[in-house]
């Protein structure tokens, strides 16, 4: 398991110093089903915007 995990959307509330990610988990998904074949088909949904 990755033990570092790198973000560079600042605005959400996990975001941290030096583009870390603090969640405890990181839920990705693929807009084409079960499988991607590139970077831009899929989404972080553990995102979540600082208010």
């Amino acid at each position: 398991m990755a033990q570092d995990v790198l973000c560079e959307v600042n605005n959400c509330v996990y975001w941290a110093h030096g583009n870390q990610c603090e969640a405890d988990k990181i839920y990705v998904v693929s807009h084409t089903g079960k499988e991607a074949d590139k970077q831009e088909e899929t989404d972080c949904k553990t995102f979540e915007p600082q208010h």
